[in-house]
């Protein structure tokens, strides 16, 4: 008797058998999290399979190969660290400060923004051209939002490009050095950083606000 064929998908790979235990979710951040962990050599179609407890089989029934499924953690880089950092810098602010103070909520709090995969993304640019086009494209945009930001509240083109750059530059450094502090000291800190960015002077209002949402993150 033949043997029967196996029914196709659209894309004319083969249906699963059996009971699909892991979703595309679950691939995906587990290759975040080995990314992160290990770098990107080590996020292996084997590998993951091992960790998810599964056959490799059933990652092709998410991914073509695993060339696609670092093409999806770059997608979901920029997903989860560059399109917040653009939303934040677009919030309606009544003054410089405020929206200074949406934008350092990118850097208190880790589910707006992951420092750990932004660094682990750079770290596989340094060996791949192609992942080091997607980091310029990506700090050019951030730069772009930070700088509207500025010129939103009145300061000149060449002003604005030149705190933004320091504004950036700064708050992606102090993650590269992984400082250790108590959010209670870094707080304490807070009207000088946001006087010193942007030449003005934050509220009391502003400054009780924001420190109250850095404690608040930090007893998570």
């Amino acid at each position: 008797m033949p043997r029967p064929q196996p029914v196709l998908t659209r894309e004319g790979k083969p249906l699963p058998t059996g009971h699909v235990k892991v979703t595309q979710q679950d691939w995906l951040a587990t290759a975040r999290d080995v990314l992160i962990r290990d770098g990107a050599g080590e996020v292996k179609i084997l590998t993951l399979a091992q960790h998810l407890g599964v056959s490799r089989s059933s990652f092709y029934w998410y991914f073509g190969s695993r060339a696609d499924l670092l093409e999806a953690l770059l997608d979901d880089w920029e997903a989860r660290n560059t399109a917040p950092i653009l939303h934040q810098c677009t919030l309606p602010s009544d003054t410089i400060t405020e929206g200074l103070c949406n934008f350092f909520m990118c850097f208190v709090d880790d589910t707006i923004f992951e420092p750990h995969l932004d660094f682990a993304i750079r770290e596989w640019s340094r060996r791949d051209a192609r992942v080091r086009g997607r980091i310029d494209a990506a700090d050019t945009a951030r730069l772009a939002a930070v700088t509207g930001m500025f010129r939103a509240h009145g300061y000149n083109a060449e002003e604005a490009d030149i705190r933004a750059r320091i504004l950036y530059f700064m708050q992606i450094g102090y993650h590269a050095l992984e400082l250790r502090e108590a959010m209670e000291t870094r707080m304490g800190r807070l009207a000088g950083f946001l006087e010193h960015f942007t030449g003005r002077a934050p509220s009391e209002a502003e400054i009780a606000d924001f420190t109250a949402f850095a404690l608040k993150v930090a007893q998570r």
